[in-house]
């Protein structure tokens, strides 16, 4: 069966990730780069040792069934919408877009140009974690009563200066919420269900951008739980990522993607206990593993292959971004605001 050949948008640091994964995948071959940048085209190409072009054209008329976006948030709808009027299927950093409309108009196009449309929400694929799904979906902790996400990390101020684009609305869409919290909240969500209302409350009181770098969320969920969710970028050192699930029989709590704790009447904690980790990127965003990313990319070749949805499609990407976006609405309005 030939391979399937893959283009990637963007030459920063996450790029790095993806050769690595398709490097590894026999069914995969990394083909093109593009890169809006023209000084970076020669050294991309002996880095990743393919073609790098800097206009859509150019990079769309080579043979690729998939491409990968990897540019700044703020620019993954302008790649996307090129990608997929070229009629090639897309995989997306997280957040698909920095707000839910343009999501909306970026789902809108890919159902239009029929290809289908993934979104990289990694933490999903953990061993542990799946070990919660089933928990929570099987019925072992009964009634869901509480779900709580922390993401209490920390940056260097290096991180932001060093940065054309991190921390800001226009790229960034805000900052610790959407880019550092996303993956934990899109974990509570697909545990917890669908959010009825949120009240939130964000600030910027270390770091010098414009985004928050510390806030917190009190959710409402559908199914009459509720929840909250603290972010930050200026919480010194930085913990590991946490999320708390509490039901009428139990609870669990994951902590750097592993479980930490499991307590339900009369459902034993999983044996052995699983010693993977992919890592926590608290205090370091290069101290996540690629492991979990490789588990994506291939969900996403099979679905290409077998025309079936990819592991996160749009509509499933697009919740996080939802909350968040409440929580952005809510912390200026001073007001519940209602999903």
């Amino acid at each position: 069966m030939p391979k399937i050949n893959i283009g990637i948008v963007g030459t920063g640091s996450i790029v790095n990730t993806y050769a690595k994964c398709i490097h590894e995948l026999e069914n995969a071959q990394l083909v093109a780069l593009y890169t809006k940048s023209e000084g970076r085209k020669e050294s991309a190409e002996k880095e990743f040792g393919v073609p790098v072009f800097s206009t859509w054209d150019e990079f769309l008329q080579n043979d690729i069934d998939l491409v990968c976006i990897c540019n700044e948030s703020g620019r993954h709808g302008e790649a996307i919408k090129a990608a997929a009027r070229g009629g090639k299927h897309i995989l997306s950093e997280k957040p698909l877009e920095t707000t839910p409309e343009k999501i909306d108009e970026i789902i809108a196009i890919c159902t239009s140009q029929n290809v289908k449309l993934g979104c990289t929400l990694q933490n999903r694929c953990s061993t542990d974690y799946q070990r919660v799904v089933e928990a929570v979906n099987s019925g072992k902790l009964g009634k869901l009563v509480m779900g709580n996400a922390h993401i209490n990390w920390y940056r260097e101020e290096s991180y932001y200066a060093d940065s054309d684009w991190k921390g800001t609305f226009e790229f960034d869409g805000g900052a610790a919420f959407i880019n550092q919290g996303i993956h934990t909240i899109d974990l509570l969500l697909h545990l917890m269900g669908p959010v009825e209302s949120v009240f939130g409350k964000v600030s910027t009181l270390v770091h010098d951008i414009e985004g928050e770098d510390v806030g917190a969320g009190i959710l409402n969920f559908q199914n009459g739980a509720i929840g909250t969710i603290t972010a930050g970028t200026a919480l010194y050192p930085g913990y590991p990522e946490r999320i708390e699930i509490y039901g009428e029989n139990g609870s669990i709590l994951m902590e750097g993607g592993s479980i930490k704790s499991w307590n339900i009447r009369d459902a034993p904690a999983p044996k052995p206990p699983s010693d993977e980790s992919s890592g926590s990127g608290a205090a370091d965003p290069t101290a996540i593993g690629h492991q979990n990313h490789k588990k994506v990319i291939a969900d996403m070749i099979e679905a290409i292959r077998n025309d079936r949805p990819p592991m996160v499609d749009g509509a499933e990407a697009r919740k996080a971004v939802a909350v968040i976006a409440a929580i952005y609405e809510s912390s200026k309005k001073e007001e519940l605001v209602f999903l």
